[in-house]
């Protein structure tokens, strides 16, 4: 989850709020779906008059967001926790003596 701070602009149906240059207290939370590459740029580069040329490309790596909610100033984050995991405790196996012992005990 990620949680953008500096909003510049606010439109809710007739109501546009602009900020100056950010909207103090307005939020946006997203969430990353990966990190694709863009498409390959090739870039040439020579010398000339020196028989040097040099060929070589990029892929510029992107971040794509889904965004969750945005907040007006003052509204509240909904904060989900997740329950925490706990430890199985340990059976422990009573030994053939100690059953041997109940079972004598309680006939």
């Amino acid at each position: 989850m990620i949680e953008l701070d500096k909003v510049l602009l606010l439109a809710d149906g007739e109501n546009i709020t602009v900020g100056t240059p950010v909207i103090d207290g307005a939020r946006v939370t997203a969430k990353s779906l990966g990190e694709p590459k863009g498409e390959k740029i090739t870039v040439y580069t020579y010398k000339a008059k020196a028989r040097f040329r040099k060929k070589s490309g990029h892929r510029q790596i992107h971040t794509r967001l889904m965004i969750d909610k945005i907040l007006k100033p003052g509204e509240a984050v909904e904060v989900v926790k997740k329950p925490r995991r706990t430890r199985k405790k340990a059976v422990v196996e009573p030994s053939a003596e100690e059953v041997k012992e109940v079972n004598e005990s309680g006939s």
